[in-house]
């Protein structure tokens, strides 16, 4: 099969092998490590009895040692090649899924925080792989493919997890199963055809204004990074406030399902500005639902307030996870793409870090006071990117219409 892209604007079709194969990939990955994300915060608090503070140390740990891991996975990606890379990293993440086995706190940051960087470690990769197997007119729709099935997977993880929760299966147990789907997403990963490598940079690296705009996308996503918040912590205050563990992973389960609408709505439309839509629908969204966390808190609205508001992240969170990537194939030079998808990554982790660290340490003060903080600094990453993105277009405009 080609692997070229018919470019006919309608229809399912424009999908080929490498899109497809990476998207499901995608779907059957999150179905394995979400289900232990969205366990692990109840595991450590509610059943190894660790303070909060801990979760968001663990947190730290997994995005920030993470942030070295999607920067050199990226290297490694533009050297070796980005399907070698993506096989390598996917075929580790499994390690995460022995956390249920740990009878002490820190036995359980470290073993997942090994198998979330081997993820980290694969996603540059295969992104890069995935922008490189679509054309540029289509991307950004592929993007929202591969997020709706993406987080798709992690829908189909949470409700499993709460019917498991349910019938008081142990941790153990629960986190095990999830090597299943990740062996099939590793074997997915495997099936694609790797795209060439080039050896020089792309001219359009030289510009001063695309490297300036370049280095604000970097700057945005991490300040993004210090207010985007684990949703462990949504899951935390709603099991807390309902003291229900299953109505607290609820939480998650909407966030992934009102997200994976979104990409799958954005695969269907093309959008022309996606520097400014990731800024208003984005960024600045994203910090609208952490203000719904806060007025939900401080006037007890309840259960419908929490999901409310999580509904309103997720659709911020659809539209960045369509639209970082696809704005760094328009700045990045083509031949350091990966590198260009690691820096991404890597500049979310390196907020995340930093963000998680003063989520969990705000949270012991009052929970309504770290989704404050978190509502700052997304507004203000939203004003960066619209800032930064005045002569977007212009680099859009320039872009060839095959990658």
């Amino acid at each position: 099969m080609d692997d070229g892209i018919d470019n006919n604007e309608n229809g399912w079709h424009i999908y080929n092998r490498n899109v497809l194969l990476i998207s499901f990939s995608a779907f059957f990955a999150d179905m394995g490590y979400q289900l232990v994300i969205a366990g692990l915060p109840y595991f450590l608090v509610f059943v190894l009895g660790a303070p909060v503070i801990v979760f968001g140390l663990a947190e730290a740990l997994n995005y920030g040692v993470g942030s070295l891991f999607a920067y050199f996975g990226g290297k490694l990606a533009d050297r070796y090649g980005y399907k070698k890379v993506s096989v390598l990293g996917n075929a580790f993440i499994p390690i995460l899924s022995f956390t249920g086995f740990a009878i002490v706190p820190l036995e359980a940051v470290g073993t997942f925080a090994t198998g979330w960087w081997m993820r980290n470690l694969r996603s540059p990769a295969r992104r890069t792989l995935f922008a490189k197997s679509v054309s540029d007119k289509n991307r950004s729709r592929a993007f929202g493919l591969l997020h709706g099935l993406d987080v798709g997977g992690g829908i189909v993880a949470t409700i499993l997890l709460m019917v498991m929760l349910f019938y008081h299966y142990e941790f153990k147990f629960i986190f095990l199963v999830t090597i299943v789907p990740i062996v099939i997403s590793t074997v997915l990963v495997a099936l694609t055809r790797d795209k060439k490598r080039g050896n020089k940079i792309d001219k359009k690296s030289e510009t001063g204004k695309r490297r300036i705009a370049f280095g604000a996308v970097l700057l945005a996503t991490a300040l993004f990074g210090f207010s985007f918040y684990s949703m462990g912590f949504p899951i935390l205050t709603v099991s807390e406030y309902t003291k229900s563990p299953i109505l607290g992973v609820g939480t998650y389960t909407i966030f992934l399902a009102v997200s994976s609408l979104t990409g799958f709505a954005l695969s269907r439309f093309t959008i022309k500005n996606e520097m400014r839509a990731l800024g208003f629908l984005g960024y600045i969204l994203a910090g609208v639902g952490s203000l719904g966390y806060v007025i939900s808190i401080v006037y007890s609205i309840g259960l419908t307030g929490f999901y409310i508001s999580s509904a309103l992240i997720a659709v911020a969170v659809g539209f960045i996870e369509t639209f970082e990537p696809t704005i760094i194939t328009v700045l990045s030079a083509s031949a350091t793409l990966g590198g260009g998808m690691g820096k991404l990554s890597s500049a979310r982790s390196i907020g995340l870090f930093t963000g998680n660290l003063l989520m969990g340490g705000l949270y012991t003060f009052g929970a309504q006071y770290s989704y404050i903080y978190a509502v700052i600094i997304s507004v203000l990453a939203g004003g960066i990117i619209l800032y930064a993105g005045r002569n977007y277009m212009s680099f859009r405009n320039a872009e060839p219409s095959q990658p």
